[in-house]
This record gives C-alpha cells, sequence and structure tokens, in this order.
C-alpha cells in the first residue's frame, strides 16, 4: 500500500510540474506575441489632419455599456467651453468631437497598429479644461493651482483601446508618450484622475492606479470619488 501511495504521489507531482510547465510555456508565448504587437505600435499625436480618422474610431469602437447612442467621442474633456453646447445625442457629440479636433480642443495621443487607430488618450493642459462639462460634473474634488503659479500640469483624462488590443501594453505606450513630450513642453506635472472600485464611473476609462505607480505616479489627493496621481517631469 505504501509503495501504491508513493507513486501515486510520484504521478500528482509529474502532472503538477507538467501543466506548470505548459502553463509558464503559455505565459511566455503570450507575453513575446505582446511584445511583437507592442513594437508595432506607433503613437501619434491627435492633429486637426486626423479628424475624420478619430471619429470613425469612435463610431466603431463599442463604447463601454455597448450602446451606440451613449458615444461619447471623448467630447466632454477638452478646453472648450461646456456652457451653452448640446451634448444630447451620439451624432450632435460625432459633429462638436470632429469640430474640437480640427480647432484643437480635443487633445491627446492616437495609437496604430497596420495603420489602424486601436487606441486613444485624451491629454491636456489642465488650466484650459477647466469649463468643459466633465470637468465641471466630476473634478470638484481635484486641488487647483493658484492662478498666479507658473505651475504646468498636463491633465491625462481618458483613454480608449479597441476590445481587440486590451491588455496589449497600448495605454501604457501612450501614457509613455505622454510623459515624454510633456517634458520638452515644459510641464512641471502629469497628472491623472484613476478612480476607485467603489465610484460612480462605469468604467476604467481613467487608467488603472498600478498603471501610473509603475510609470512614476505617486498620489498626490485621495478622495471619495477617486485618486490625483502626478508625475513630476519637468527637465
Amino acid at each position: 500500500m505504501e509503495i501504491k501511495r508513493n507513486e501515486e504521489k510520484g504521478t500528482e507531482q509529474k502532472d503538477k510540474e507538467r501543466k506548470d510547465k505548459e502553463r509558464k510555456d503559455k505565459e511566455r508565448k503570450d507575453n513575446e506575441e505582446i511584445d511583437n504587437e507592442r513594437k508595432d505600435i506607433v503613437i501619434k499625436k491627435l492633429t486637426p489632419e486626423f479628424a475624420e480618422d478619430y471619429v470613425h474610431f469612435f463610431d466603431t469602437t463599442e463604447h463601454d455599456d455597448n450602446i451606440p447612442e451613449h458615444k461619447c467621442y471623448c467630447v466632454c474633456w477638452c478646453n472648450a467651453d461646456y456652457e451653452g453646447k448640446d451634448f444630447s445625442s451620439a451624432e450632435k457629440r460625432r459633429k462638436t468631437a470632429f469640430e474640437y479636433v480640427k480647432g484643437s480642443n480635443i487633445q491627446g495621443y492616437l495609437a496604430f497598429y497596420n495603420e489602424q487607430i486601436v487606441g486613444w488618450c485624451n491629454a491636456n493642459t489642465k488650466a484650459d479644461c477647466l469649463k468643459c462639462a466633465s470637468w465641471r460634473r466630476f473634478m470638484s474634488y481635484v486641488p487647483l493651482e493658484d492662478t498666479n503659479s507658473e505651475v504646468k500640469v498636463k491633465s491625462i483624462f481618458c483613454f480608449v483601446i479597441a476590445p481587440d488590443m486590451k491588455r496589449k501594453g497600448i495605454a501604457t505606450r501612450l501614457l509613455e508618450r505622454v510623459c515624454l513630450d510633456a517634458q520638452t513642453e515644459g510641464y512641471d506635472y502629469v497628472e491623472s484622475y484613476p478612480y476607485k472600485e467603489s465610484s460612480y464611473q462605469s468604467s476604467d476609462f481613467g487608467g488603472h492606479y498600478e498603471m501610473y505607480l509603475k510609470n512614476g505616479f505617486s498620489v498626490s489627493t485621495e478622495a471619495v470619488q477617486g485618486l490625483v496621481m502626478r508625475r513630476y517631469v519637468k527637465q
């Protein structure tokens, strides 16, 4: 009986080792594929000539609740005053988004893979965006710089990644580019607003806390609504 039990234990151990090896091999293969795809990702700053491509990306990318009428086109995060604007339908938001990109009101970066847009990061000068729709609605918990201060802050408001391209490091690539350009453009800080699990927000479009932490950000403010995280980038 003792010999049989030892044989069974030996078989179980071999099965465990085999399964562990298969799991590690799969993880290594998946990581290699992600690394290869990540190398093919090209990050470009949003400029007026990308206006049609920008709205097409939102046309063809599902909203987080899969309701087409809720497509936001990211018009609520911008440097334009929301007063008097009508964002009541997806069609109106699309039209406004096209105009906002043409007018550099919506700013940020696009991720391209095989010449197709697969990701978006909305990043703009914080002080210029205090009258946009989402700042008015959601951001009362965020400290503001003194009006006489010369501190310049780049705010990261939103990430949108194509569903079939998620978990491939695209958001991190976008974040890296935001920080790099903010540094060369004379900003003091890059600021982000990841949401807590208890938040009323329906998605994690603000970016994950762990991603920011790994990229040199730290928490500067913690509130019921969410976190404010910052990275010092001034040269």
